[in-house]
């Protein structure tokens, strides 16, 4: 049995994955801003992790905005496109082990999808997502890697950037808790430090998010969110999520490899997996 690569070809980061059988192979991310010089390179790494050879590939699978730029095969072997919202609405469902829910996918930029045992539509995109946080990051605190605001990120204090409804309101407002959020960066302190406004890009940009994803969901009449993507590895972004949860009494996930979902939904393609079987290299 021969392995089935997905790949997704994002705006600043390729992620690749593959199956052999239901077995879920090690996977692999690389960064290029050359789509195609990504795809070589993020198969390059995928096949060096799991030392295995080209010739043991089936097919790939290629998704993403980057994949348009591909011509022909792939190192010789049959690839193939694979729609950007199916493999996110696909990925999303495998992941979580849920036969319907909203799926999000966090980039570059944002896309919302419905999906329902296969059947995947898209509902709205954002241009809210890591370019926000790098641009803003960027401008305000001369930092524009990704990864950098994340680790800032985690030591931040929202107190001195955010405006909460405990800030202006002494009364209790039904349905909302004294600290939720009033105004992004409403009440920005000229004490405030790199990682507390790290920590308000982060909050504003997953607040954006999340507030389009319940509002995706409730006009579909689903009870569960799927958050994927790159930007899903930033643990501050993760609490944003929880308080969300909690505010709108709705479920929220973020699976085990929510980094790679889109890519695992591009490999998975129409077929069948059962996701019970489900069996993960480390």
């Amino acid at each position: 049995m021969g392995v089935i690569v997905g790949l997704d070809i994002g705006g600043s980061t390729t992620k690749i994955v593959g199956f052999k059988g239901e077995r879920l192979l090690s996977r692999a991310q690389v960064k290029a801003s050359n789509p195609v010089a990504s795809a070589y390179g993020g198969l390059g790494s995928f096949l060096e992790e799991n030392n295995m050879n080209i010739s043991e590939v089936d097919e790939i699978r290629v998704t993403g905005v980057g994949a348009s730029f591909l011509s022909g095969n792939l190192l010789d072997r049959p690839t193939k496109a694979s729609p950007e919202f199916d493999s996110v609405g696909r990925g999303g469902l495998y992941l979580s082990k849920r036969d319907e829910a909203i799926v999000v996918s966090m980039g570059t930029g944002t896309s919302i999808v419905a999906a329902r045992h296969g059947a995947v539509t898209h509902i709205i995109g954002s241009g809210v997502g890591g370019g926000t946080l790098a641009g803003l990051g960027s401008r305000m605190l001369n930092i524009r890697d990704v990864d950098t605001l994340m680790n800032l990120s985690d030591t931040g204090d929202l107190s001195l950037v955010d405006l909460t409804v405990g800030d202006i309101s002494k009364a209790e407002i039904p349905g909302l808790s004294p600290d939720t959020t009033a105004s992004n960066f409403g009440k920005l302190s000229d004490l405030a430090s790199s990682s507390d406004i790290a920590l308000g890009i982060v909050n504003l940009v997953f607040q954006s998010v999340a507030t389009a994803a319940v509002m995706a969901a409730r006009s579909e009449g689903l009870d569960t969110i799927v958050f994927s993507g790159y930007l899903t590895s930033i643990k501050s972004g993760h609490d944003v999520l929880a308080r969300f949860s909690t505010l709108y009494g709705i479920e929220i996930l973020i699976p085990e490899f929510a980094e790679f979902a889109t890519a695992i939904g591009a490999a998975l393609g129409n077929g069948y997996h059962d996701r019970d079987k489900l069996s993960v290299d480390s």
